[in-house]
């Protein structure tokens, strides 16, 4: 696995000689190659590439330094799907510059808010920040239908109708259309997308209760496995096999639930082996599925629990490995896997929209009451030069709502 200079040499030695360490000569007026950060939406990708970048890699509890689970995949041929869509990612997500249209397909692989908490952000957020597509969808059954993934997006509908109402009515709303695809969760190896020349298979996992799952992408010859959530289990193990980038949990171990998190010693256990998976179990499945980097995910990677991690995996797998971070990013190919951080833009605004946009349907909106209404203060001699500014600039004829 390639990684870029490291930091730690680069700390001794100025920029320059570096360069002259390695044989390059760098331009005054081009741009340094071969960096060792990645900005967004600077970089091409190749046709026979793929980048995953890790937009959510914590715990449950979400904190400034990584949200909840959530990993985006982009390939040459265009497409880019997210697996997972945890609370606090979306941010992560918009820092990557990547207009809305094309953030339309979602994995979920369970139901828990640290895997799904983000999904209404994304789906009616995403209508102001000019995606125009319906969001698509993709989760399991439960073990009965009110624990699936389409129960599930009704409930979600129906609690944001507020939210619904006051925006279908003021902008184009055709992004607010949400397309669910449900599907077995005991499905083993069961295609559930097939497009574009990317098939996506899901495999069952084992977590929480019936209805969790994991997925594999395949796509020119390249093949990405995402664990979800699960402990060990058989299916991961067999379909995971010689996978060029597979994604499992790797929790805190029991130790470090105890002293860090202050769990009692049987919660640390049930928790942190039964129903996650330790570092020592994630050691002993990456051992047996051989993948070309394995990467553990799902703890709170600090500078005093990294180590440790890292220590348990080894005594049970000595292959390529990676501990993710937020905005740690990937470029797949089949010579090479290239590991490098993200710089992020705090000031990063949505992109333009992909599409014309057409005048919004305002029948659909919810009117106010008359009591509402008689609340508010039009103020026209502020607000109508406002009008009179953008119809004059744009040809338009539109009116305010409240003249008076």
């Amino acid at each position: 696995m390639k990684r870029s200079l490291p930091i730690f040499f680069a700390g001794f030695l100025s920029f320059g000689l570096v360069l002259v360490l390695m044989g390059a000569t760098q331009s005054p007026t081009k741009a340094v190659e071969d960096r060792d950060v990645y900005y967004p939406a600077t970089e091409d990708l190749a046709p026979d590439e793929m980048r995953v970048v890790a937009l959510g890699t914590g715990m449950p509890s979400v904190r400034p330094k990584q949200a909840a689970a959530c990993w985006l995949v982009e390939l040459g041929n265009g497409d880019k799907f997210l697996f997972d869509i945890g609370s606090g990612c979306h941010e992560r997500l918009a820092a990557q510059k990547i207009p809305y249209d094309y953030l339309n397909k979602v994995f979920i692989g369970h139901l828990h808010v640290d895997h799904m908490g983000d999904l209404p952000s994304l789906w009616l957020g995403g209508t102001v920040m000019n995606r125009l597509v319906p969001l698509r969808v993709w989760g399991p059954t439960g073990g009965t239908p009110e624990l699936g993934t389409a129960a599930s997006m009704e409930h979600m509908k129906k609690m944001y109708v507020w939210d619904i109402g006051t925006r279908s009515g003021v902008i184009d709303f055709r992004g607010g259309a949400l397309e669910v695809n449900e599907f077995p969760f005991d499905g083993i190896n069961e295609v559930i997308y097939d497009e574009n020349g990317v098939v996506v298979r899901s495999i069952p996992a084992v977590h929480g209760l019936d209805g969790a799952v994991s997925f594999i992408l395949e796509w020119n010859g390249l093949k990405f496995v995402y664990g979800s959530d699960t402990i060990p289990n058989k299916w991961y193990i067999e379909y995971a096999k010689g996978a060029d980038f597979a994604v499992h949990e790797c929790f805190l171990p029991p130790t470090l639930l105890v002293t860090k998190q202050g769990f009692s010693p049987q919660e640390a256990l049930m928790v942190g082996t039964q129903g996650h998976t330790s570092p020592e179990q994630f050691g002993k499945v990456m051992s047996l599925a051989k993948p070309r980097l394995a990467v553990g995910y799902h703890f709170y990677n600090d500078f005093d629990t990294e180590p440790e991690v890292r220590r348990r995996i080894r005594k049970l797998y000595d292959g390529p490995l990676a501990l993710a971070l937020d905005y740690m990013v990937w470029n797949v190919t089949k010579d090479d896997i290239r590991v490098r951080m993200s710089a992020v833009d705090e000031e990063v605004w949505p992109s333009p929209a992909l599409k014309k946009k057409i005048a919004p349907d305002t029948g659909s909106a919810i009117a106010f009451s008359k009591f509402t209404i008689s609340g508010a203060l039009g103020f026209p001699e502020v607000t109508q030069p406002l009008f009179d500014e953008i119809n004059e600039m744009y040809g338009t004829e539109v009116e305010p709502v409240f003249k008076k």
